[in-house]
């Protein structure tokens, strides 16, 4: 196994506790019968702050820990878990997965992964920094956080509060192919969402910023600023006639379009044949000149991950090409009932990347766009992965002349995300990083808009 280096005052155990309790879960696993076994033991805590019209709002303070167990009986699988970590729960749940696995069905993609795809290297990735923040100091960012919201605009009315959020884990994942790693990791966070009015009318808005390393995060006075722009600026707000017109969504929204499509070349989908992308491999999906590259090992990569939930080592790799599929998302389990191998993406992707080979500046999309609408908030989930039709409803800006014009409500947009995805034009370089999937403003060359 790898060096891990990870036991921090702010956890409850030291490291070498959840890697006995790993073990504990192994041995037990192998004498009550089990051909292999895996187990993932974690533990973390969190703290949030809320402040709403500078007053405290929310105070809270998590501490959480937990252990699964998954064993294998032949190709039989059973599963089980829990939060207590004493040596009877540890046997009770180790029992009850062995007794899950007695009474399934046998399946012949069940099993670990195969061994000769475990990590065996561990580099560090720069993903733990603790945040060693008091409460009364949460509470002064997060009320600095809101002021910087309320002095944008004197139309800036109300709150919803402005959040302060600290979060570190640990983990120990392990398996009887005598694989054993794990380690650290933080996620901070400063959002804030704040109330315009104007005569009879509100209009509600949000920003936030999310890190590994709370140096890295925007400002709180960024953050509130940001709110309150986007809400005042929302102000006025019209209705469109029924519309055919390019659509611009803006990077906070614009990684969601990226998600359907991972979703579509993800194992579980492409097994069942719920996607609306089944046998993309080597088909033109996006238009050419545009790439997807999966990075797991970006130093302080918010998805970044040195082995997959399976012990699979991770690695850079293209998922598209010039527009057209490289590979998918698979698990061991999906890999085997697709006949595949796995990509070493079980539990998720690691920091999506998607360019092309001439981003532009925001300014530079809407020129281009000319005339059509900018989406800045998506609402409801109205997408069917079978056929990949495409429905929600919307928020945003007008534009014309290549210029914002005015703010726009109560609309659709509807498409299909085979045409939405292959009509990709332009991509900006206003990159928002929040999650596992890294895109700046997406220009889709036309899609219906319905409005009042």
């Amino acid at each position: 196994m790898g060096d891990i280096d990870m036991h921090s005052p702010s956890f409850s155990y030291p490291v070498e506790t959840l890697q006995q309790i790993a073990n504990d879960i192994l041995y037990c696993a192998k004498k009550g019968g089990a051909s292999s076994c895996e187990t993932d033991v974690s533990e973390g805590f969190g703290q949030n702050v809320t402040v709403r019209k500078s007053e405290v709002e929310t105070i809270e303070y998590n501490r959480d820990k937990g252990l699964s167990v998954t064993v294998y009986i032949g190709q039989k699988r059973g599963h089980a878990s829990t939060s207590d970590f004493s040596k009877q729960a540890v046997g009770d749940a180790v029992a009850a997965a062995l007794s899950i696995a007695k009474y399934t069905a046998e399946d012949d993609c069940a099993g670990l992964a195969d061994t000769n795809l475990l990590a065996e290297e561990f580099p560090d990735l720069d993903l733990y920094y603790p945040w060693n923040l008091s409460i009364d100091e949460a509470i002064q960012l997060a009320q600095t956080c809101e002021e910087a919201a309320f002095g944008v605009d004197k139309r800036i009315v109300n709150s919803e509060g402005a959040c302060i959020s600290l979060s570190e884990s640990q983990f120990v994942y392990a398996n009887s192919s005598g694989f054993m790693g794990g380690y650290p990791t933080s996620r901070h966070g400063i959002s804030c969402a704040v109330i315009a009015g104007q005569n009879d009318t509100m209009q509600r808005d949000y920003w936030y910023s999310v890190a590994r390393d709370a140096d890295d995060l925007e400002s709180v006075e960024c953050v509130g600023k940001k709110a309150g722009m986007r809400s005042a600026a929302r102000l006025g707000a019209r209705k469109l006639p029924t519309c055919e017109v390019p659509v611009l969504f803006e990077a906070p929204v614009a990684s969601g379009l990226i998600g359907h499509f991972i979703s579509a070349i993800s194992g579980a989908s492409l097994y069942r044949k719920s996607s609306f992308l089944l046998d993309s491999i080597g088909k033109r999906v996006f238009a050419p000149g545009i790439h997807i590259h999966e990075l797991p090992h970006i130093k302080k990569g918010l998805a970044s991950s040195i082995f997959d939930d399976e012990g699979v080592s991770t690695a850079e790799r293209k998922v598209v090409e010039n527009g057209i599929v490289q590979g998918y998302f698979l698990g061991s389990y999906s890999a085997r009932k697709l006949g595949l191998c796995t990509s070493g993406n079980a539990g998720g992707n690691h920091n999506i990347i998607i360019s092309n080979d001439a981003p532009l500046e925001f300014s530079a999309i809407l020129k281009k766009m000319d005339k059509g609408l900018l989406v800045t908030e998506l609402l409801g989930h109205g997408i069917n992965p079978v056929t990949g039709d495409y429905s929600r409803g919307a928020a945003g800006y007008w534009v014309e002349g290549g210029e914002v014009c005015y703010p726009v409500e109560e609309i659709t947009i509807a498409g299909n995300l085979k045409e939405m995805l292959s009509g990709i034009s332009a991509i900006g370089n206003d990159i928002v990083v929040r999650g596992s999937k890294q895109c700046g403003s997406l220009l889709v060359k036309q899609m219906t808009v319905a409005g009042g």
